[in-house]
């Protein structure tokens, strides 16, 4: 008999329900705390081969790990759905009458695409008609895509973690080398692992904001947006004991005009990128580091994953990665120093006033 899963995300992790065919709660509905998202799988996995799972756009942090234990997920996208509240998804039992309700209209999640699958047009067309307000951000310091080419530094980026292993591993190889990078957490997995966090920022890492959930911003309230940013802020300064740094990515990098000005209005600056070697689509750990060498330049922002599925090919790349880097005589910098002019000293002041 085919059963229908809703799977909802809450402050204090997941919610899972299931529906027969006519629409009953075919298992008691289960909590799983952020930390649990395996034995979520496993509870799902252990109902059988004939269970149709499905997230909403909002929660953009399951689906690799879902997957990846062989589940068939599923998206519900907004104009499916009922009103989501300030905070949280739709309930998890709504989650499974859509599924049971509106299978044809939902669509299923490639592992090689996530949660973004079947969107990919969209994204581009958001860009797109971002790009003259994204132009004029950066010009007045509000946002970055990557920095000056004059200067032969680059950053290193992470995004959704942290997630042991990987984040630990991730941090071993950076120690190992002694070079920065900034990482841009998600809200529920800091909130799920603050040794972590507190790990990055022992470590001189930069530690910045990347939502609660792993939205697509287009597609919230101005308040709504809020309530993710200021959530994930307080999760990091719990953790790290101090607050992180002003910077914020938007997941997928979706955006628009409006979403672009909401976020400069909140303090924070914008961090894109220019080099992107899809890491998380798991295309290897050869490619992904090749994509990197040939793709970087000077002021180059490079965005790999530390979170949101297996990043074992991110962690074998990064040795060689890093290598091959500072044999191209680049200098590793945080994302907020990217394209930053060194203060001049007393000294190379008074230089210049003479020559003047």
């Amino acid at each position: 008999m085919m059963l229908y899963s809703g799977v909802a995300w809450r402050s204090d992790g997941y919610e899972v329900a299931v529906v027969d065919a006519a629409g009953l709660i075919a298992r008691p509905p289960r909590r799983f705390p952020p930390h649990a998202v395996d034995e979520l799988a496993a509870y799902l996995g252990a109902i059988g081969p004939g269970v149709l799972t499905v997230v909403e756009s909002t929660n953009g942090i399951l689906d690799g790990r879902l997957m990846a234990a062989g589940l068939v997920v599923h998206r519900a996208d907004p104009h499916l759905l009922p009103r989501r509240p300030l905070f949280g998804s739709v309930s998890a039992e709504d989650l499974a009458r859509i599924a049971l309700r509106e299978r044809g209209a939902l669509t299923e999640l490639v592992r090689t695409r996530g949660t973004q699958t079947g969107r990919e047009g969209e994204l581009e067309d958001w860009s797109a008609a971002s790009a003259d307000a994204l132009a004029r951000l950066a010009r007045a310091g509000h946002a970055v895509s990557h920095g000056g080419r004059d200067r032969r530094e680059i950053a290193l980026t992470f995004d959704d973690g942290p997630l042991p292993p990987y984040t630990d591993q991730v941090l071993d190889v950076l120690e190992r080398y002694g070079i920065p990078a900034t990482f841009f957490c998600v809200g529920m997995n800091a909130r799920a692992y603050p040794e972590q966090v507190a790990r990055m920022r022992e470590q001189g890492h930069s530690v910045a904001n990347h939502t609660w959930s792993h939205p697509f911003l287009p597609e919230l309230t101005r308040p709504q947006l809020r309530e993710q940013m200021e959530r994930t802020g307080q999760a990091l300064a719990d953790a790290c004991g101090a607050p992180g740094v002003p910077l914020f990515r938007p997941p997928y990098g979706a955006r628009t005009p409006e979403v672009l000005d909401w976020l400069a209005e909140s303090g924070s600056r914008i961090v894109l990128w220019d080099v992107a070697p899809d890491d998380w689509a798991m295309p290897g750990a050869d490619v992904i580091a090749d994509r990197i060498l040939a793709g970087a330049r000077p002021g180059s922002i490079v965005l790999l994953h530390d979170g949101g599925g297996d990043r074992s090919q991110t962690v074998d790349a990064l040795p060689r990665v890093i290598e091959g880097l500072l044999a191209d005589g680049f200098r590793f910098v945080r994302a907020e120093e990217i394209g930053a002019r060194p203060v001049p000293t007393a000294a190379a002041r008074a230089v210049r006033a003479s020559a003047a």
